[in-house]
């Protein structure tokens, strides 16, 4: 009688070629982070490794530094205490990192404690570290490293995991090193790259052309003591470029006061600009501090300055050339010290025209104005927005939900940077945080596009169903795009010569659409 048990041979075959066939699958990632941590799950996981950490560098002559001065680099790192990885990435310059870099060859030992290389080095006997395994990732130069620590069960790296190991790491080369050039030329044509080491950009993501211009003029009036109007359509990020501003001017050590002139009842704006005596109005019942005295020493960011009331328009612009101001209901001339930044999605010459806003606090405000380009206007920044956004979503509260990491399907990004985003970055941070909640519902750790556009429908009057805005535009888009390319025979270069569209912007649209040439059919 026979057993149907493989034998040892068998299984390791078979191991074998399903990590083959994990390798090879590795290639198929179209991002660096994404591929590292793939990549890194996979080491650990057919070596038995209790710890990980993987980095890969562009080594290559001319390549850029990051915004610190220092090569460019991307880890990833598991099982490790927040605490240790900085320890990990500060052995990349000694000890068993080191050696395998310098050398261009594995590493293992049984216990670094004990091994006369590296039981003199502080962090080895602090951390009591035991087996290790160093595998170098290219050679001539090394384009980087993977670094076990631990095996499960209190075992030493085998033979067999310094192959695994090996291999891993010479198949990875040709993945990181297509990708690590894919992200070279992203930073390379970054618009921003030059502001960002110099100023305190935080928050303002995008590499893009058009935010770049913006970024110029914000980086120049920053510094300037004077007074900026920012203009952008809603949910553009003028309350971001606001703050940026402040942080990076004169006055940055004072306080940041916001005030929104479009929620403020028209018979209190003048008090909430400037304060109130007590009894000054029939809700003064004690003196009133306004939102200038509040700024002092600082900045007072108004938003949506054209809802100011005409009559308190003028205050502001008699504040403006004087620094001094009246309470209202006193008599004091008060003297204050706070930069004004105001912001509109409105058009403010034709309110102007209108007789809704004073022409001489126009051009007072308008002496370098600031305007924030729509996410239209920037398309090539939405992969940035939605990954910064994915990230920060997920965190813990009280700035994320606290659900945890979550990885963007590549099908989601393509969607996302085709479709129309009316509410700018506000929308589509909005939609991010409804995908992560739809995707952790579905017990998934990846955002699809299904989870960013889900076929959102209200019933119509007549009973019959009604798209919103954002799905219909989306089917109008498909249809419209499947046409042309039935029509010049699904030539990519053809229908973007029809469409007025570059070839690359017509093949992101048929992926985010999922187009296929039998869909004429359906």
């Amino acid at each position: 009688m026979t057993s149907d048990k493989p034998s040892k041979t068998e299984a390791r075959l078979r191991r074998e070629r399903d990590l083959y066939r994990q390798l090879l699958e590795l290639g198929t990632e179209g991002e660096l982070r994404p591929l590292l941590k793939r990549a890194l799950k996979l080491v650990v996981a057919i070596t038995g490794a209790q710890n990980g950490y993987l980095e890969v560098r562009d080594e290559s002559p001319n390549a850029p530094l990051d915004i610190g001065g220092a090569q460019l680099r991307w880890s990833m790192a598991t099982g490790f205490k927040r605490d240790d990885i900085h320890e990990v990435r500060q052995a990349i310059s000694r000890g068993v990192i080191a050696e395998s870099i310098a050398t261009g060859k594995s590493v293992r030992a049984a216990s670094a404690m004990d091994d006369t290389r590296f039981h003199d080095l502080a962090s080895v006997q602090e951390h009591e570290i035991e087996a290790v395994l160093c595998a170098p990732i290219g050679t001539d130069p090394s384009l980087g490293v993977v670094y076990l620590q631990g095996r499960k069960g209190g075992a030493e790296f085998g033979d067999e995991d310094l192959w695994h190991a090996e291999l891993f790491a010479r198949y990875l080369v040709p993945y990181a090193d297509r990708l690590i050039t894919q992200e070279r030329q992203r930073i390379e044509v970054d618009a921003t790259r030059k502001y960002r080491g110099k100023f305190d950009l935080r928050g303002i993501i995008g590499s893009s052309a058009a935010l770049g211009d913006a970024l110029a003029r914000l980086v120049m009036v920053a510094p300037l003591p004077v007074d900026v109007v920012i203009t952008g359509d809603t949910g553009t990020g003028k309350t971001l470029f606001a703050r940026a501003i402040h942080r990076n001017s004169h006055v940055a050590a004072g306080p940041f006061i916001e005030l929104n002139c479009g929620t403020i009842p028209e018979g209190l704006a003048e008090s909430e600009l400037f304060g109130a005596v007590k009894g000054a109005h029939s809700t003064a019942d004690r003196e009133v501090p306004g939102k200038i005295s509040a700024s002092e020493g600082g900045t007072l960011f108004l938003d949506e300055v054209g809802e100011l009331p005409l009559a308190v328009q003028v205050k502001l612009l008699q504040f403006l050339h004087a620094k001094t101001y009246r309470p209202l209901g006193s008599n004091d001339l008060i003297h204050a010290n706070c930069r004004i930044i105001a912001a509109t999605n409105r058009d403010l010459q034709a309110m102007i025209k209108d007789g809704t806003f004073r022409e001489d606090l126009y051009y007072r405000l308008h002496t370098l104005p600031i305007r924030i380009p729509s996410l239209a206007e920037r398309r090539e920044d939405v992969r940035d927005i939605l990954l910064h956004f994915v990230e920060r979503f997920g965190s813990a509260p009280p700035v994320g939900l606290g659900l945890g990491r979550f990885d963007v399907s590549p099908a989601a990004v393509h969607a996302a940077t085709a479709a129309e985003w009316p509410g700018n970055v506000r929308e589509l941070a909005h939609r991010i945080k409804a995908a992560i909640m739809l995707a952790n519902a579905d017990g998934g750790r990846v955002i699809r596009r299904k989870h960013l556009f889900p076929q959102s429908r209200e019933a119509h009057p007549e009973g019959e169903e009604r798209l919103s805005f954002q799905e219909a535009t989306r089917r109008f888009q498909r249809g419209y795009l499947l046409e042309t390319l039935e029509e010049v025979n699904w030539s990519k270069t053809e229908a973007a010569r029809v469409l007025d569209l570059s070839r690359s912007s017509i093949h992101n649209h048929i992926r985010a659409h999922d187009l296929k040439p039998t869909d004429a059919s359906t």
